[in-house]
């Protein structure tokens, strides 16, 4: 387990800025789904610079590239090379990792499975990723990983990340592809009470419920938006955004969205599948 240390900034309270699902093209004319990735990735970063946005790291929770090269995931970088905060990252079904890995070995972002957050808090990274399918699972070393974090740490509020939704989102057709062994997941999260917030991506949607006493967030991808509760595919005209995670000392956490602003970024809502 590569453990990293997150000291607290400020106050005992740790901001986290999550961004996710960016599906980057080494063109940087690239679309999806009638989206410049490029041109939205870097509009959700000149807005949360705008916004002047407090944040001790970013939280990158997959699918970073949607072509799978190596400019792809340097674009990724290039995108938040003025921030000096560091930036944790996770692999999504679309990310290519040998190409990721090699891009992102950057001197602000960081691949661990473990990050001690402040006195207070752990962060567990977990891969999700099947190669080869949309949906997600927990391999027997990941699911071990989160144990040993969780015993190895009882004093510290724990809270996990991984790329695909641990639970049903409320669309048949996305939730093919979630987690498919999410009841070991919840059956290893149950066992210890220190688990307070789940963070995940791929959803391209806002989330935030809760599964007892836990925390389950999910935040929108900086291009296209899924309609939420639809059992068909469908897009949603809903502008890009990120998520603002703020981890207390007394175990809370509360968290926020942004949005751009305005009409943009607006995909081709005729598409019939992604």
């Amino acid at each position: 387990m590569r453990t990293c240390h997150l000291p607290s900034q400020h106050s005992q309270t740790v901001r986290l800025l999550q961004i996710t699902d960016t599906h980057l093209f080494a063109d940087p004319y690239g679309c999806l789904l009638g989206v410049n990735t490029a041109a939205s990735y870097h509009a959700v970063v000149a807005e949360i610079q705008a916004k002047n946005v407090e944040f001790d790291a970013i939280i990158a929770t997959g699918d970073l590239s949607q072509d799978h090269t190596e400019e792809s995931y340097q674009r990724f970088v290039d995108g938040i090379a003025s921030w000096s905060q560091p930036c944790y990252w996770l692999p999504g079904n679309h990310d290519y990792q040998p190409e990721m890995q090699k891009a992102l070995a950057q001197s602000t972002l960081v691949r661990c499975d473990h990050v001690l957050v402040g006195e207070d808090w752990q962060l567990v990274m977990l891969d999700s990723q099947v190669k080869g399918v949309p949906h997600g699972r927990l391999s027997l070393e990941q699911l071990s990983l989160l144990e040993q974090a969780l015993s190895a740490n009882p004093n510290r509020y724990t809270l996990v990340l991984l790329h695909h939704h641990p639970l049903p989102a409320g669309s048949a057709w996305l939730d093919q592809h979630q987690l498919h062994n999410q009841e070991d997941f919840w059956s290893l999260v149950g066992k210890y009470n220190n688990v307070k917030g789940v963070v995940c991506g791929h959803i391209h949607q806002a989330l935030d419920v809760n599964v007892n006493g836990c925390r389950v967030m999910a935040a929108p991808s900086t291009c296209i938006q899924f309609l939420p509760d639809s059992d068909d595919f469908a897009l949603d005209s809903t502008n890009p955004g990120w998520r603002e995670i703020s981890l207390h000392q007394d175990g809370t956490i509360t968290s926020t969205i942004g949005r751009l602003d305005g009409s943009v970024f607006q995909p081709d809502m005729n598409s019939s599948g992604y």
